[in-house]
C-alpha cells in the first residue's frame, strides 16, 4: 500500500509540474509581446540589408506594440550574431535575428558549433539582393557573351573579383563558369569598396557583387552586363540576366527571420504576421526599390524548405570548387 501511494503520489507531483509548467508558457504566448523584442543585424550599422531591417522594425513595431530594437553584431560573414542567437537566446520571442544564407554555407567550408537547420526556428523569408556582374566603362566586354567567349579564347586569363571565398558573388560566378566550361580566375577582396577601387583602377577586369555597383553604373562609369535575377530588373531592363543567356544560374541570396529553435508556434505567429505587415508597407517597399530589392515573402515553412534545399546543393557546388571543410 505505501508502495503504491508513493507511485500515485510521484505521479501526480510529476503532472502537477508538468501542468505548472505548461499554464506559465501558454501566458507567456498570450502576453505576448510585453517588453521590448531585440532583432540582431549580423552587418555592421549603415549597410543596405541594415537599412532595411530597421526600418522593418520600426514598421513591426507598431504592430506589436512593444519597440523592435536592432543590435548590430557582425563578424563571421553575417553568421556569428544568429549561430550565437541561437545557441544562447531563450526561445521566447524576445530575441531573434536575419538569416542570411551565409548559414547554410559555413558549415560545409569550416568547422562551426550550430546546426543551420536544427538550431533555428524559421519565421518568415524577407527579401533577396540584385547581383550582377560589372566591367569598366571602357572594357572591351561589350556583353556578357563577349566575357566568357573570351575565357573560351584565352583560359586562366580572364579574371574578376568577388566579396570574398565563399560569397555568393563568387560561388553564383563559379557555378556559372562550370555550366559554361571555362575557367575564371576569381580574386577575393574584403569587400566591395576595395574591389570597387580596383575594377575603377584597371587592376581587374570585372566585379561579381550585389547592387553596390549602381551608382558607377548610372554615371557611366562602369558597364553592367548581365544581372542574376528571374528576371531583368525595372531600374536596368536592357541588362539580360544569366538565366535567359542560357547559362542556367539564379541567384538571389534570399535572407528572412528566424529565432533559436523551440519558439511557441503562437510567439512564431505574431511576429510573422508583424513583419508581413511591415516587409509590404509603403515604406518598406520603397527602401527596397532604393536598394534594388524586391520583397521575397515566405512563410516559415517555405523558408525552412528553401534552406533545406539550399543546404544540400551548396554542399555540392563548395565541394566542387574544393572549397569544402578538411574532415
Amino acid at each position: 500500500m505505501t508502495t503504491k501511494y508513493s507511485r500515485r503520489a510521484c505521479l501526480l507531483m510529476l503532472a502537477g509540474s508538468l501542468l505548472g509548467a505548461a499554464v506559465p508558457a501558454a501566458h507567456a504566448a498570450d502576453n505576448y509581446p510585453s517588453k521590448p523584442i531585440t532583432l540582431i543585424v549580423p552587418w555592421p550599422a549603415g549597410g543596405s540589408t541594415d537599412r532595411h531591417l530597421r526600418a522593418l522594425a520600426q514598421l513591426a513595431s507598431k504592430q506589436l506594440g512593444q519597440p523592435v530594437v536592432v543590435e548590430n553584431r557582425p563578424g563571421a560573414g553575417g553568421t556569428l550574431g544568429p549561430s550565437t542567437m541561437a545557441l544562447t537566446a531563450k526561445p521566447d520571442g524576445y530575441t531573434i535575428s536575419q538569416y542570411p544564407l551565409g548559414l547554410l554555407r559555413m558549415p560545409h567550408m569550416q568547422k562551426v558549433n550550430y546546426n543551420p537547420l536544427e538550431d533555428f526556428t524559421f519565421i518568415m523569408g524577407l527579401s533577396g539582393y540584385t547581383f550582377g556582374l560589372t566591367v569598366r566603362s571602357d572594357s572591351p566586354f561589350k556583353t556578357f557573351n563577349e566575357y566568357i567567349q573570351a575565357a573560351r579564347d584565352k583560359p586562366g586569363t580572364i579574371n574578376y573579383g568577388s566579396t570574398g571565398t565563399g560569397s555568393s558573388p563568387h560561388l553564383l560566378l563559379e557555378e556559372l563558369a562550370i555550366n559554361a566550361k571555362v575557367k575564371l580566375e576569381h580574386i577575393p577582396f574584403k569587400g566591395n569598396a576595395d574591389m570597387q577601387q580596383a575594377l575603377l583602377g584597371g587592376h581587374i577586369m570585372a566585379q561579381s557583387d550585389a547592387a553596390g555597383w549602381d551608382k558607377f553604373v548610372d554615371s557611366g562609369q562602369m558597364r553592367l552586363l548581365v544581372t542574376f535575377g528571374e528576371k531583368r530588373t525595372a531600374r536596368w531592363p536592357d541588362v539580360p540576366t544569366a538565366q535567359e543567356l542560357g547559362y542556367g544560374v539564379v541567384s538571389t541570396s534570399p535572407y528572412g527571420l528566424a529565432g533559436p529553435k523551440g519558439m511557441d508556434p503562437k510567439i512564431v505567429k505574431i511576429l510573422h504576421d508583424a513583419f508581413k505587415k511591415a516587409l509590404f508597407d509603403p515604406e518598406s517597399i520603397e527602401i527596397m526599390r532604393q536598394l534594388n530589392q524586391e520583397a521575397a515573402y515566405a512563410s516559415g515553412e517555405d523558408f525552412r524548405a528553401w534552406a533545406s534545399e539550399t543546404f544540400v546543393k551548396d554542399k555540392a557546388l563548395i565541394d566542387r570548387l574544393g572549397l569544402g571543410v578538411k574532415q
